[in-house]
């Protein structure tokens, strides 16, 4: 990966590069929609990362907090795209915690689906009272 970093690259392509995003494309719409963040300000698909930027990645219910450790134009496999960057531990706490809240159900209104025609007979019996 040492000839990669000499070379400059783009953020969609680094992005794509660390398996953030499956394709450059979707690398570029989340950047253009604002759900990566660099130094904590949004950025342009074509910014040049430096080694040691913080970014800010937000993907579903989660963000990462990461700090780029290398430089890669090249995807490669899983074990090899985690060396690109480094989780903070504050993200990874808070990503974990969020994720027990989820599971438990704390978040939202957890049902057991639509009602049985039982159960609906029964609601209605209540509304009409």
């Amino acid at each position: 990966m040492s000839e990669v970093q000499q070379e400059k690259i783009r953020l969609d392509k680094w992005l794509w590069a660390a398996r953030f995003y499956k394709t450059r494309a979707l690398a570029k719409e989340a950047i253009e929609g604002g759900k990566v963040h660099c130094r904590g300000e949004r950025c342009k698909p074509s910014k040049e990362p430096k080694v040691g930027d913080e970014l800010v990645i937000r993907a579903g219910y989660d963000e990462r907090t990461v700090v780029i450790e290398q430089l890669s134009a090249v995807r490669r496999g899983a074990p090899q795209a985690q060396l690109l960057y480094r989780e903070t531990e504050d993200s990874v706490a808070t990503r974990e915690k969020a994720a027990v809240l989820r599971k438990a159900g704390a978040l939202g209104i957890q049902t057991d689906g639509r009602p049985t025609k039982k159960q609906r007979r029964q609601i209605h019996r209540f509304k009409d009272q």
